[in-house]
């Protein structure tokens, strides 16, 4: 399997975990910014939490002096993670466009109907044929512009399924499509790897490892690793020295 078509089967698989993600407790994620930088963001959502359940209260106190309002409560969301769907979403959605313009087949074109009195059939043999003929067609015509493998421009465009319809383009999957070109394929790639790199972000479902420009007092380097929901582990690659959030491991 190519990286870009596992990137586009991450987007599908995880876009309901994305999506109820949105409506989740805030998750602390503070990877690449050192220990230091991990406890300064545990003190900035912390702040951040504060002020929201500040306006969030007061929100619901005006809502129940209303009396007209009716209806469920707002449920708390987390606006980072919607922002995150709303890119990804507008970024597969127009490379879909533009895929779908270079290497989709244009619809079959119904038939029109013969203009008999201009031009009589010879017999009713011939008329029968011609008219048997033209419901085959007409039966095609309609088939093709109603294949679900074929990208629309209106309805159904979200990320999922944009997702889908470029993993189809990347295999090769038969369709009303002529097969992509290598820069198309690339294209596809790139878009797909990035949004994909969002969505792990956003979810810490990957696991990372990155070195800071800081180096130990031993003039080692660090290593932090995290993600995967884990809190970051940072380690001296000279002395071997590791640290968590709670401070220095013994050796």
């Amino acid at each position: 399997m190519s990286t870009a078509a596992t990137h586009l089967r991450t987007i599908a698989l995880h876009w309901t975990d994305l999506a109820e993600a949105a409506g989740q407790p805030v998750t602390v994620g503070a990877f690449g910014l050192g220990l230091k930088g991990y406890l300064a963001r545990l003190d900035q959502v912390d702040a951040e939490q504060i002020e929201y359940e500040r306006l969030q209260a007061a929100y619901l106190r005006s809502l129940e002096r209303d009396p007209i309002q009716l209806g469920d409560r707002p449920v708390p969301v987390r606006l980072h993670i919607l922002d995150t769907m709303r890119v990804i979403e507008a970024a597969l959605v127009a490379c879909a466009d533009d895929i779908a313009h270079a290497a989709q087949r244009a619809p079959i074109l119904a038939p029109t109907a013969r203009r008999t009195a201009v031009v009589p059939y010879a017999s009713q043999r011939d008329a029968d044929i011609a008219a048997a003929d033209r419901r085959r067609r007409e039966q095609l015509a309609l088939a093709d512009q109603r294949d679900p493998r074929r990208w629309r421009y209106t309805g159904r465009r979200t990320a999922p399924y944009a997702a889908l319809w470029l993993l189809a383009r990347v295999e090769r999957a038969p369709g009303p499509c002529r097969p992509i070109t290598d820069a198309q394929e690339r294209r596809i790639g790139t878009v797909a790897a990035g949004a994909a790199e969002r969505l792990e972000r956003a979810l810490d479902i990957a696991a990372q490892r990155r070195t800071l420009e800081q180096r130990h007092d031993c003039g080692g380097l660090i290593d932090v690793h995290g993600g995967e929901g884990r809190e970051p582990v940072a380690h001296c690659t000279g002395c071997g020295a590791v640290w968590t959030k709670a401070g220095a491991i013994p050796a």
